[in-house]
Formats: structure tokens, C-alpha cells, sequence
């Protein structure tokens, strides 16, 4: 187990006497002042990963904040991830996050185990009322991978898109359907390659399976895992990234991202835990854009470059989706090839 341990002394103090200092001026005694939650993350994959990053990233905003003191492991194994969890959870966190694809029946009956501990897992299940301290999560960003597939299919000049994914699971399966349903909006004779490399962690497969897409046609790609974007870079064409914006690292490859914004979820949970009312319950609505759980990335080099008809739609779609006109279908089942 790889555990790393974020406390800034200086800065944790300096956050607490600002607090203080708050509560003071508002009438609030500043022993009443919430101490920070100890909590924990388990992670089956590097912290670098995508989509443990967007997480990773809202804990350390919150530990930041003074909400909470952070502790994580990465790369665990699903078969290790129920002792870490117990171990956690006996060193007194009462908060952990993760994720437990992979290791859901083992996950519940530890939290069965240490009812005083809220656990806020990223699954593909729902919550189950009889274990009240197990709540929910799944990154439901399919609202600006939709806007994403409104660019994608105004991009194109081969119609047709590669799209390379981990796992057919929900999670990822509304994705790809929300993206393949915006860029049919631009062109409904968009033709789709989808392929899954099994693993939440291989850049070097993704990348072999996105140059076998580039060599049968793929003239624009979908990148949900890592390596997609690298393979459109060597080859020349174009990609659309997922959960995080890789901008900056692709700047004339990487067109526009779907991005997803964890701290609406986490801060849900933190505000539960303290006011001793965290319970059993879905937070996926939390990662919807009109809850600010997803965005589009800003263009950056691509800015100006594309069609216009593309991005008045993608104004108006984003207008009608925040204000409720208008719903991106959530669609979680496995995506298949034109």
C-alpha cells in the first residue's frame, strides 16, 4: 500500500485562526468551529489517473479549506481494497472516498462493520437503504460530453470517429452515447468505432488500439482513457478528451474535454458529515452541469477554429441544459460500432 500523507502545518494553522477570526467577528464562539473531518481515499489506480484525479483534486481543495485532513492510497488492488478500507477506518477516519468498481460486495460489508464511518464510493450500483453510511457516486458528466460530440461532428472531415474506452460499464457507456449523440446532431451519417481495452490503466494499449481506428478510417478520436491522445498526436488528426483538459499538453491535437468537477459531490458529503446527517443516498446529480459538476473546457488553441454552426449550438444546448429545456439522455448501455 502507497500511502501519502498531505498536511501543511503552517498552512492548516493559518486557515484555522483565519476561521477563527471569522467566527469571532460573527458572534460564533470559536470553540463551536467544526474541526476538520479526518478522512481517507483509496484508489485502484495512480492519483494521476483521470478520473481519481478529479477526485484526488477535490480533497485537496477541501483540505485546503481546513474541512477536512486528507490521507490516500493508490494502487490498491481489488483484492487488497477491503483491508485498506478496514484499516482506515480503524484509524478513526470518519470519511473515506474511493471508488469500488471492482470490489463493491467486499466494500459494503466493511462499511456494514463501522456504522459511525460515512463512505462515499464511486459505483455502478445504487444505495441500499438497510446500510445507511454507504453513499453513492459516479461521474455523470454526460451533459458536456454531449457539447463535446456537438464539436467532434463538426470537426470531422472522414465522418467517422474512434472512440477508445476502459471498461463497458454505465460510467463510461453514457459517456460515449452522450458524445456520439452530439456529433449526430452535426452530421446523423457519423459513423463510430468503439473499442474497450479492459484496463483503467494502460496508455500503451489505448494507443495501439487508437492507430488500429486511425488505420480503418478515424480521422477524429474520442479519448476516455489515456494513449488516445497520443496516437492522434503522432498520426496528425484530432481528439476530443475526457474528465480532465489535456489542452495544454495537446495544443494542436486535443479540439475540446468534457471535464468533470468532483467538489460539488465531495462538499456534499463534507457538509453531511458535519452536521451528523450523512446517510445512504446517490450523489451522481452532484457531477450534472447544472449542479457545476461538469463543464466544457475552454478551447484554448482551438478557439475561433471552429464552425460557427457548431458553437452557436453548443451555446444554446448549455443555456437550455442549465436551465432544464433540455435533457442529455443518460444511456448506460455498452455503445456499440456503426
Amino acid at each position: 500500500m502507497t500511502a501519502r500523507h498531505y498536511i501543511n502545518r503552517r498552512r492548516f494553522l493559518a486557515t484555522t485562526a483565519a476561521s477563527s477570526l471569522i467566527a469571532g467577528t460573527m458572534g460564533v464562539s470559536p470553540a463551536l468551529a467544526a474541526d476538520p473531518i479526518k478522512t481517507a481515499g483509496i484508489y485502484t489506480v495512480p492519483v494521476e489517473q483521470q478520473w481519481v484525479s478529479r477526485i484526488h483534486k477535490a480533497a485537496l481543495t477541501a483540505q485546503e479549506r481546513g474541512d477536512i485532513s486528507y490521507t490516500f492510497s493508490e494502487n490498491v488492488s481489488n483484492t487488497d481494497y477491503a483491508r485498506v478500507l478496514r484499516e482506515y477506518a480503524e484509524a478513526g477516519n470518519k470519511l473515506i472516498i474511493g471508488e469500488v468498481f471492482g470490489a463493491e460486495q467486499e466494500a459494503r460489508e466493511v462499511a456494514a462493520e463501522y456504522p459511525d464511518v460515512a463512505f462515499l464510493m464511486g459505483s455502478s450500483f445504487k444505495e441500499d437503504a438497510a446500510l445507511p453510511n454507504f453513499a453513492v457516486f459516479d461521474n455523470y458528466i454526460q451533459d458536456a460530453s454531449y457539447l463535446s460530440g456537438i464539436i467532434a461532428g463538426s470537426m470531422t472531415e472522414s465522418g467517422n470517429i474512434g472512440m477508445v474506452g476502459g471498461f463497458p460499464i454505465p460510467e463510461v457507456n453514457r459517456l460515449m452515447h452522450a458524445f456520439m449523440a452530439g456529433a449526430k446532431e452535426m452530421n446523423p451519417d457519423i459513423t463510430f468505432q468503439v473499442s474497450f481495452i479492459g484496463s483503467w490503466f494502460d496508455p500503451p494499449k489505448a494507443k495501439e488500439t487508437a492507430f488500429a481506428m486511425i488505420e480503418n478510417g478515424a480521422d477524429l478520436l474520442y479519448a476516455e482513457r489515456f494513449g488516445v491522445s497520443d496516437a492522434a498526436k503522432e498520426k496528425g488528426i484530432l481528439a476530443i478528451g475526457n474528465v480532465i483538459d489535456t489542452q495544454a499538453d495537446y495544443p494542436d491535437t486535443v479540439v475540446a474535454s468534457a471535464i468533470w468537477h468532483f467538489e460539488p459531490t465531495l462538499d456534499k458529503a463534507i457538509a453531511e458529515v458535519q452536521a451528523g446527517a450523512f446517510v445512504a443516498a446517490d450523489y451522481g446529480i452532484y457531477s450534472f452541469m447544472n449542479q457545476g459538476g461538469t463543464s466544457l473546457a475552454p478551447l484554448g488553441t482551438f478557439e475561433g477554429k471552429i464552425p460557427a454552426e457548431a458553437m452557436d449550438l453548443v451555446t444554446k444546448r448549455t443555456e437550455e441544459i442549465k436551465s432544464g429545456a433540455f435533457t442529455v439522455t443518460i444511456n448506460d448501455e455498452e455503445p456499440k460500432s456503426s
